[in-house]
């Protein structure tokens, strides 16, 4: 039917006359034939045209503050191979700093501060005019507990900073979500309250009551009674360890497991009454003050304090470390405050209150509150530069007992001999939460995983120590370890044997085999002397043994 024409492979052109060949794209350079891709990339858009060249410029200083150290030195490194392995690492590092630089914009609340007019001080300020100057929500924070016959009251927020305990001195203990005022449980102990503490979950905390230590649950049920914490004044606890730190009026201080229940040290300090602890949080070291006006610092490993500081000639009142563990301040009965740098042991400024601290205590950034008789004052930069003059200043209903931070929230919780306080203090609390750490709108399911989480991830009472950081380096002997580690070896002493050699005939004495006699005497020397000491030992066993025997027919057969 059809037949081949060749004027059928004829075809149009752009501009309509015949032509052989189908249009191809020509270059602009030469007459050959160039291919379609290659010319579509010209019309693709490259990274750095238009208005923004490239990636956004990241300023020096939010990289800085998420820098870990110096970065390493590839001059001394032979290997290239271990070279490359290191200038990528590096590499990976620089970029880390510089997306969580980047990621600070995802965070949404900023913290902020009380600004005064020019003649106008922030301690001047009154509480109703902060509540009145905030949103509604902000409002109803600031309230007052009027609790005045079961006082005075101590009082503990939880890790995410939703719940609150509060534990009167005559036996009343009440725990609540202070952000919505329902009450979760409430019970009187009938007997005195010294002390009180959430656990690792928000359903658990430890009371410490006239003599023993008891846990109960969120519905004030008593779930365990623990007999071996005896007189205990103040507890910490270590929520990355699942440790109960006590200590007690008899000088002792308690390590308990709770996750087990087993007791993992328990010493006796020999410096009387403890009434005053605190713990370090970078590194769960506890920190003591005594009446001698010294500190100790101690750890479930070892017997004997770490770390002894003389910071004042008075009885220390109340301590307090911040949140990096980086500044540690003390307060004593003349009405002294110090801060010191606990990397240094250096003490970096002094202040004299107007009377003594009674409740010393920091926030999430780093503002301090200090407790005198019933005026509370909060000051701001005060551990690098001198400050003058207090932040804020609040006059408390009664005498103050208990002071404390709500974490993640611009609060202050005052507990006192009538009851208790919530004040306003912009700046306080750190704005953004980090869910995985602690979520302050964690339903019951996130809570259940969250506890399973933290038992799997439970660090063991034996890494507690003043600098974690050594924990992962690696252990390298000095020569001089090495050569004492040599001199400590056990090795038989050399004989000193004097021979005496038959002399034999000129003709038939050769050197070497002289000396080969001589190494073969003292060889029998040493092994005659090894025999010997080995006699010996065994004598002493066997007349150990029979002085057993001999007693065994006066000891009693049951």
């Amino acid at each position: 039917m059809f037949k081949n024409n060749k004027k059928s492979k004829m075809s149009r052109d752009h501009t309509g006359h015949k032509s052989k060949h189908r249009p191809q794209w020509k270059s602009r350079k030469s007459n050959n034939v160039e291919p379609l891709q290659p010319v579509l990339k010209k019309f693709r858009h490259k990274e750095g045209d238009g208005p923004f060249q490239g990636p956004a410029p990241v300023p020096l200083y939010k990289v800085n503050k998420y820098k870990r150290g110096k970065y390493l030195q590839m001059s001394g490194i032979k290997t290239r191979v271990k070279r490359k392995q290191l200038v990528a690492a590096s590499k990976k590092v620089k970029v880390s700093e510089t997306q969580a630089a980047r990621t600070e914009l995802l965070l949404p609340e900023e913290s902020g501060f009380l600004e005064a007019e020019e003649n106008e001080d922030t301690c001047r300020i009154h509480q109703e005019k902060i509540a009145a100057a905030v949103d509604i929500t902000s409002t109803t924070k600031f309230f007052n507990l009027n609790l005045h016959q079961f006082g005075p009251y101590r009082i503990n927020y939880t890790q995410n900073g939703r719940s609150l305990l509060l534990g009167g001195h005559m036996g009343h203990v009440a725990a609540l979500d202070w952000v919505t005022k329902n009450l979760t449980c409430e019970i009187n102990v009938m007997e005195s309250v010294h002390d009180i503490k959430w656990l690792h979950i928000p359903t658990m905390f430890a009371v410490s009551q006239k003599n023993w230590v008891y846990i109960y649950d969120n519905q004030g049920i008593e779930l365990h009674c623990i007999k071996k914490l005896y007189h205990v004044q103040k507890m910490e606890f270590l929520r990355y360890h699942f440790l109960l730190a006590c200590a007690s009026e008899t000088s002792y201080l308690s390590w308990l497991d709770v996750s087990v229940g087993r007791m993992v040290a328990q010493f006796y300090t020999k410096s009387g009454n403890l009434d005053v602890l605190c713990q370090n949080p970078y590194n769960a070291i506890l920190v003591a003050g005594h009446p001698n006006g010294t500190i100790t610092m101690w750890s479930p490993n070892i017997q004997e304090p770490l770390v002894k500081m003389l910071c004042h000639t008075q009885p220390v009142r109340s301590i307090s470390v911040d949140s990096r563990g980086m500044y540690l301040v003390t307060g004593s009965a003349d009405r002294v405050v110090k801060v010191w740098d606990i990397r240094n042991y250096k003490c970096l400024q002094s202040y004299r209150v107007g009377g003594p601290p009674v409740q010393l205590t920091f926030s999430q950034r780093g503002l301090l509150g200090v407790a005198v008789d019933s005026t509370v004052e909060i000051y701001k930069d005060c551990c690098v530069s001198t400050a003058t003059k207090p932040y804020l200043r609040h006059k408390a209903p009664a005498p103050v007992t208990s002071l404390e931070f709500c974490p993640y929230e611009d609060v202050l919780g005052i507990g006192h001999n009538k009851g208790f306080t919530s004040i306003l203090v912009p700046g306080a609390g750190e704005p953004n939460f980090d869910a995985y750490e602690s979520n302050p709108y964690m339903t019951k399911s996130q809570r259940r995983e969250m506890e399973v989480k933290a038992l799997l991830e439970k660090v063991s009472p034996e890494l507690i120590c003043l600098n974690p950081g050594k924990i992962g380096e690696v252990d390298i002997p000095t020569l001089q370890d090495k050569i004492e580690n040599k001199k400590k070896l056990l090795y038989v002493k050399p004989l000193d044997i004097e021979l005496e050699l038959q002399k034999k005939n000129k003709r038939k004495t050769n050197p070497s085999k002289i000396q080969k006699r001589i190494v073969d005497v003292k060889e029998q020397g040493k092994r005659k002397l090894l025999q010997e000491t080995i006699k010996k030992k065994q004598e002493k066993t066997e007349l150990v043994k029979r002085k057993e025997n001999v007693l065994d027919r006066f000891r009693s057969k049951h």
